[in-house]
């Protein structure tokens, strides 16, 4: 063979690439067809803390009283309502960063926008579509039916967002009620939207804790959720991490009864301080049985009413019936005068 056939090289079909196409099929695109090669750059420092999938989950146990104390008030006010028998119960509690929360939200949906009026802050509460038809059916007298509710991809009707807000309004005030051992707060529905990104109180990466909660009405029913941002729960966070004792939240009449009862049978000792005389120590060790000491108390002149250390009033010496008594001159736990 001569050395005319031994000098070859083999090129690579020609391939027609449009200008606009020069940058479709670049190394990362490679690698990404054959799965390797390619490397995610690592996030680092502050980005990677704020960006992070992964939530620091802060328990708060007096929420978890709040929000059982609210299923309970918010059945009733349900079963007010509609007039169905209806069962609500506390799905889930949770902490989630606002964003993943605003995507995970199956459309379509009814968000609600309310304001926390004396923590200047903002919550959000959540309607699944399941949960709005079947209220819309149960208020319009709707026949009960055991079979699931047929969703239809539309957005909603301006009365079927209007009996909703009749049941996000209820919600919202029996939230209100729940938190009245913790704070006072007045919770106002500002607006309801369908689109979330109309519903953006907090930045994507806020962290906030998720009440979700699961109402059946007879067969129909769905889930809702109230999300509160950590910036609005901040004002009483340090409360909310308080340990609940006990099985009552809210005004205990019962045990406001029993403690107001009990203290009234608890026994005090009251003192009455004839005089007081500062001694040296000498003086004292001099003491002898039938010795006198004399105090600068006249018998006319009030005296002081002591329970323990805590001054409580100021009395006259006297007797009544042949015992020593004293006659009080004021009130007692008003302020002494100085």
């Amino acid at each position: 063979m001569s050395d005319d056939f031994m000098d070859f090289e083999i090129a690579a079909p020609a391939m027609s690439v449009g200008d606009g196409d020069a940058d479709a099929f670049d190394q990362a695109s490679i690698d990404a067809m054959f799965g390797g090669g390619a490397t995610v750059a690592k996030k680092s420092g502050l980005k990677a803390v704020i960006e992070s999938k992964v939530i620091s989950h802060e328990r708060l146990p007096m929420l978890e009283v709040v929000c059982e104390h609210m299923v309970r008030s918010f059945a009733t006010s349900m079963r007010n309502l509609t007039s169905d028998a209806i069962d609500v119960s506390l799905d889930e509690l949770t902490s989630i960063r606002f964003g993943e929360f605003m995507g995970r939200l199956a459309l379509p949906s009814m968000i609600g926008v309310f304001n926390v009026v004396e923590w200047d802050n903002y919550g959000v509460i959540t309607v699944e579509s399941s949960l709005i038809y079947a209220v819309v059916d149960a208020l319009l007298g709707g026949r009960r039916s055991g079979g699931p509710m047929r969703i239809e991809g539309r957005a909603f009707t301006t009365i079927e967002t209007t009996l909703v807000s009749k049941m996000l309004e209820l919600a919202l005030a029996d939230l209100a009620v729940a938190f009245e051992p913790i704070a006072q707060v007045g919770i106002m529905l500002e607006r309801i939207e369908t689109n979330p990104r109309f519903a953006a109180i907090a930045g994507p990466t806020n962290i906030a804790a998720v009440a979700t909660f699961r109402v059946d009405m007879e067969g129909r029913g769905g889930k809702f959720s109230i999300l509160l941002p950590y910036a609005t729960i901040e004002p009483v966070r340090e409360k909310l991490l308080q340990r609940f004792m006990g099985q009552k939240v809210g005004r205990g009449n019962i045990w406001e009864e029993h403690m107001a009862n009990e203290l009234l049978k608890t026994e005090v000792t009251i003192d009455v301080v004839l005089g007081e005389k500062v001694l040296r120590l000498e003086d004292v060790r001099g003491f002898e049985v039938g010795q006198t000491i004399t105090l600068d108390t006249a018998p006319d002149d009030p005296l002081e009413i002591r329970s323990g250390s805590v001054p409580m009033g100021l009395a006259q010496i006297g007797q009544r019936r042949n015992n020593i008594a004293v006659r009080l001159l004021a009130d007692m736990f008003k302020e002494l005068p100085r």
